[in-house]
């Protein structure tokens, strides 16, 4: 029994380190089993205490009931043996009382009476114990409040609070949150207010706060008009909420803020993104009230807000009926809206007929009543897509000429889906056409044996119009005008077009454009534009625009495979500019010359193109290509420098992707690397939160998850969440360190430095920064990254009057000299400067930083000169140096012109110092700067 007994106590101390989470409840069950088999009771103890404490903090009621009651029957056996605290920092056996009654409280199916004795048991044991009762007190008012019997909430609230605090108190940070809650739903928002701003200011957090606790008070943030206030509590509350599906009280709250906040958009997708934890614990029902409740409210405000037969994803899960019903199909959001109100009422009425009271019927009054309620907070996370709606064609014709403009782009799986409804034309000529687009894109999609079994309607199709030598040349090709490509079809064309002289012009024109294409697949681009010169004298002969244009698309594809920027782009411009060109051959000429544009870095004529091919393309109904076209559309603009419209693009992209599928989490990636870049810092760490999460599940290579996490610890400290990028700045590092790519690994432990330094944290911070040292240097060709390192030691270093700085910064400085990186040489000679002068060197300090004034301004960057020379100024002026200083203050005044903050220390210390030295005058005429 030793091994299993050691194995044991690995599982326990591993348990302890561990997170709450799946994991961690994993290796819960797997001790509680162990011990089972091992067939020791003290050690079932040991991990059932634990399994109790896991079952509360993730949502598994009937788990933690069920460990409880094995618990306390083993203690109240034998104390010694089963003591009440193991002494291992969890919550101790009364402790866990507390999480009773609430649990039993949660679902109908438990009685008054049987709550009542939970809590009269709790009370036998505390006393018994020698036990402070505030647990005890703390315990009742949770289920007074809860049944909805406010006056006796209110006096054992007031009980509460005159009686002393004990170790079975609530913590600073779950007290304050309670209390909150109540105040809040009692009408007394600025209690409410005051009570969660104590918590944060004293930093006082537990399992659930302060998440629970900023959800309290979303309400009462908006009624006291604070909406600055409610939105960053909504965000930093759904941010540290949404991985743990026993936060569903939480993410509830901030469905609702998010729906009466103007935010409808983001409200529907909450709902989705949380509807599945309603099946997550069954005997939470109170939880599933909330939810509901919140559900229906925002589902209500999304078709208030015209977008009622919107699709509600997931909500037709199986796992759902018990809530929702049976349904045939997706649920729209008014049709669940319904649902979720019909639900919320029969459990809310089970919750007061077994109380005795009205308190979830005054609940749901309410959240019904916030319907008279707005707010404007706009929040850019997630918005209603409105794409120009394409027209139904309306008969089999108009359905035809939809297919060709679909194919002549390419949208091959909108043609597939469109070519049904038009073969039922008359036009012999029309059907024939229609099957050589099925017949292509079969082949594209290497779907050649279903596009062989097509090809006798084919050439039946071209008999029936008449056109005999193209039926025989298919009949003798097999494929091979379709796009096979293979030796064989290759040899095919080839032999053919050797003896087409005899062929009609447009048969001409469809061997040469089909050997063309072989050739641009085979990276021949001078064979296939001899080609396609060939097939456009053929089409023009045959009088076809149609294909006319497409083998100009081809020739423009050669052109470009052979790197003739110049020579493509104006035959995209001539192209663009005929009258005949469809709707399908636009939209293609505008992307590829939108990409083209890209290439040569004019990235907002290149977006403007992609714009207009997205409009043609709405038009279209061509929701996969569209979603690509607003992809690209959207890093045009990235690139532009205009993240504002790239975020719009990257959100249609993200909307179609859901709804179409492919590469989500790229295509979120890029959105909420676009909001970042755009300011809105906290949506995009709640996005890249998403993506990580993804890609964690998907497996992807570190070097990616590494990027993710980097950019949203960069989101973090954006946001003011300093403590949690420094954390995901960690685990960016240990990603890039496993992917070895050593310049990341080092910039992103010099950002964690930097927030640590910002704190005071200055001894990790150096350690970080040498850690980053030792990596940069085994990159040496990133010598961005290598600098960075190594000028942030050093300005630590210096800080520290650490020697060390000044050999990094001579290194630094070779670097620059090197590059020609003048900004940085006069950067690192400020920065030697400040060293210098936290050794007391005031003489070299004041040189190294007049001659950083000098880089600077040399290279034409004002403010920077200013601010080094300010610090010379002072330098002198508190080394008894002051007529010193005083002609570098003027020059600092000087290159501060455009720099108003600067320009105005600058003038008042100078008035100062001209004080000090008896020149009053002088004094005057610099503060007069002051008002100018």
């Amino acid at each position: 029994m030793a091994r299993p007994k050691k194995r044991f106590q690995q599982l326990v101390d591993e348990i302890d380190r561990t997170p709450w989470g799946p994991a961690e409840q994993a290796l819960v069950a797997e001790a509680v089993a162990l011990a089972v088999e091992i067939g020791d009771e003290q050690l079932e103890y040991q991990a059932r205490m634990r399994q109790t404490a896991s079952a509360n903090m993730n949502g598994a009621t009937d788990v933690m009931l069920n460990s409880f009651a094995w618990c306390l029957a083993r203690h109240d056996a034998d104390p010694q043996r089963f003591p009440a605290d193991l002494d291992y920092g969890g919550a101790d056996l009364m402790w866990q009382f507390k999480w009773m009654a609430s649990a039993l409280r949660s679902s109908p199916a438990f009685s008054v009476e049987q709550i009542a004795a939970v809590l009269d048991d709790m009370e036998s044991h505390y006393r018994t114990a020698g036990l402070g009762l505030s647990g005890v007190l703390t315990a009742r008012f949770e289920d007074a409040w809860d049944a909805g019997r406010l006056d006796d909430a209110e006096s054992l609230r007031v009980r509460l609070e005159a009686t002393p605090r004990d170790e079975h108190s609530h913590c600073d940070a779950c007290g304050r949150s309670q209390f909150a809650g109540f105040f809040a739903e009692t009408d007394r928002d600025a209690e409410a207010i005051r009570l969660v701003e104590e918590m944060l200011e004293g930093g006082f957090s537990c399992g659930e706060e302060p998440e629970h606790a900023l959800s309290r008070v979303l309400l009462p943030y908006l009624r006291a008009g604070r909406v600055d206030e409610a939105k960053s509590a909504h965000l930093r509350s759904y941010r540290l909420a949404k991985d743990n599906p026993d936060n569903l009280r939480i993410v509830a709250n901030n469905i609702v803020f998010a729906a009466v906040t103007g935010n409808e958009a983001r409200a529907l997708s909450l709902v989705e993104r949380h509807i599945a934890w309603l099946a997550h614990d069954g005997l939470n029902v109170d939880a599933h009230f909330a939810a509901l409740a919140a559900f229906a409210f925002a589902l209500d405000r999304v078709a208030d807000a015209g977008h009622g037969d919107t699709p509600v994803r997931g909500a037709e899960s199986p796992a759902l009926a018990p809530f929702f019903g049976q349904h045939d199909g997706s649920w729209t959001a008014s049709e669940l809206a319904a649902a979720a109100w019909a639900t919320a009422e029969r459990i809310g009425a089970d919750f007061d007929h077994r109380d005795g009271t009205d308190g979830h019927a005054r609940s749901l009054a309410r959240i019904r009543a916030l319907a008279g309620e707005h707010y404007e907070v706009p929040i850019r996370s997630d918005a209603f897509i409105t794409t120009a709606d394409a027209a139904t064609p309306s008969d089999a014709d108009a359905w035809f000429d939809r297919v060709m403009d679909l194919a002549q782009f390419g949208a091959e799986h909108e043609t597939l889906q469109a070519l049904p409804h038009a073969l039922a034309v008359d036009d012999p000529a029309k059907l024939a056409q229609l099957m050589s687009m099925r017949l292509g894109i079969l082949i594209a999609l290497d779907r050649a044996a279903e596009a062989l079994e097509l090809l006798p309607a084919r050439i039946d199709a071209l008999r029936a119009a008449g056109m005999h030598e193209q039926a025989d040349l298919e009949q003798r090709l097999g494929l091979a005008t379709f796009g096979l490509n293979t030796p064989e079809a290759a040899a095919a064309l080839e032999h053919e077009l050797q003896a087409s002289d005899a062929l009609p012009a447009w048969s001409r024109g469809d061997l040469a454009i089909s050997r063309a294409s072989l050739h641009m697949h085979a990276e021949e681009p001078d064979a296939a534009l001899d080609l396609a010169e060939l097939a456009a004298r053929a089409f023009a002969e045959a009088e076809d625009s149609r294909l006319a244009n497409t083998t100009t698309l081809v020739a423009i594809a050669a052109v470009l495979q052979k790197g003739d920027i110049e020579a493509a782009s104006a035959l995209l411009d001539r192209l663009l500019a005929q009258d005949d060109l469809s709707v399908g051959h636009r939209a293609q000429a505008l992307q590829t010359r939108a990409r083209v544009r890209g290439g040569t870095e004019a990235f907002a004529d290149g977006a403007a193109d992609a714009d207009e091919a997205c409009r043609l393309l709405a038009g279209l109904g061509a929701t996969k290509a569209l979603a690509s076209a607003h992809l690209l559309a959207g890093a045009l603009w990235e690139d532009a420098g205009d993240p504002e419209k790239a975020v719009t693009r990257y959100r249609v992209t993200s909307r179609l992707v859901a709804q179409e599928g492919g590469d989500l989490t790229g295509a979120d990636f890029r959105l909420a690397r676009a909001m970042l870049a755009a300011g809105d810092a906290h949506e995009a760490a709640e996005l890249f939160g998403q993506v990580l999460e993804r890609e964690e599940q998907a497996e992807v290579s570190a070097a990616s998850r590494g990027m993710t996490a980097s950019l949203l610890a960069r989101a973090l400290a954006s946001s003011g969440e300093f403590g949690q990028a420094v954390g995901a700045f960690g685990y960016a590092a240990e990603l890039f360190g496993e992917a070895e790519e050593h310049a990341d690994h080092a910039v992103a432990l010099t950002e964690r430095a930097r927030i640590l330094a910002r704190f005071d944290e200055n001894d990790d911070a150096i350690e970080s920064l040498e850690a980053a040292s030792d990596i940069a240097r085994k990159a040496p060709e990133a010598v961005g990254a290598l600098v960075d390192v190594l000028h942030n030691l050093g300005q630590a270093y210096g800080a520290r009057q650490d020697e060390r700085a000044f050999a990094l910064f001579d290194e630094v400085a070779a670097l620059a000299q090197e590059h020609e990186a003048g900004w940085l040489l006069a950067e690192v000679t400020d920065s030697r400067g400040r060293a210098f002068a936290e050794f007391g060197r005031t003489d070299e300090a004041v040189a190294a930083a007049l001659t950083a004034a000098d880089g600077f301004a040399a290279l034409g960057d004002a403010g920077s000169a200013g601010g080094s020379e300010l610090f010379a100024a002072r330098l002198l002026a508190g080394g008894e140096r002051a007529g010193d200083a005083v002609p570098i203050y003027r020059s600092a005044i000087d290159h501060a012109e455009a720099h108003p903050p600067l320009r105005q220390v600058s003038a008042l210390e100078l008035g100062d110092v001209l004080e000090g030295l008896g020149r009053h005058v002088e004094a005057a005429e610099v503060r007069a700067l002051l008002d100018s």
